[in-house]
């Protein structure tokens, strides 16, 4: 799951952005509301982490542009405690949740899970398909009520496609939300890595569509 963090502060960032490194997640990091609309507005992400007080482009108006432009990418806001009034334009201008600082890194976590999920129609941290569930909080895998352990990228893949259930996945969406944007693998590193999976968790668990992509539960 690739998330964007927008945070002018580099130590808040660079906070953030580790504790969903630790949470299974890909995050991006930019500084500033410009690079932040440009890369919400242009590239694929599943959440966004967004501070308000941004330079060059507020965090409101951020929110607003992209809701104008038909991006419907989950927004958490981050903004200073007891600004209420923030928090409220923040909803109607289209965020989806609010967290004020200082703040739990579990807590932000969580709430980026929280959205994710929704988004994907899934309401609790169980990913289930057929005898194999994910459980997204633990980040532990099972199959048939036997523990799976997986590496770190083919927990992230697996997740990927279970939270994607019922439509192909292209390997260069795989690649995107998988390595990061930035990460440029092997040409046949997913498919090793599909490889690998299916070997652990069962060869028809993952199918592939020739020539465009994985899919699981289609």
């Amino acid at each position: 799951m690739r998330i964007l963090v927008v945070e002018d502060e580099r130590r808040i960032a660079s906070d953030v952005a580790s504790a969903l490194t630790e949470a299974g997640y890909v995050p991006e990091v930019v500084h500033d509301g410009e690079a932040a609309w440009f890369r919400a507005e242009t590239d694929d992400f599943d959440a966004l982490v967004l501070d308000l007080g941004l330079p060059k482009l507020d965090g409101l108006s951020v929110v607003r542009k992209l809701r104008a432009a038909s991006v419907r990418t989950p927004i958490l806001i981050l903004t200073a405690r007891g600004a209420w009034m923030e928090r409220v334009e923040g909803i109607d201008a289209g965020a989806d949740d609010y967290l004020p600082k200082p703040f739990q890194a579990e807590e932000l976590v969580a709430r980026v899970g929280a959205l994710i999920r929704r988004a994907g129609g899934h309401l609790t941290p169980q990913l289930v398909y057929r005898d194999l569930n994910i459980d997204t909080r633990r980040r532990t895998v099972a199959v048939g009520g036997r523990n799976v352990e997986l590496s770190p990228l083919e927990y992230r893949l697996l997740r990927y496609l279970v939270h994607n259930q019922g439509r192909v996945v292209s390997q260069g969406e795989l690649i995107d939300h998988v390595y990061g944007g930035d990460h440029e693998p092997d040409s046949n590193a997913v498919e090793v890595l599909v490889g690998r999976l299916r070997r652990k968790v069962g060869a028809e668990t993952i199918g592939t569509r020739r020539g465009h992509g994985y899919i699981i539960g289609g």
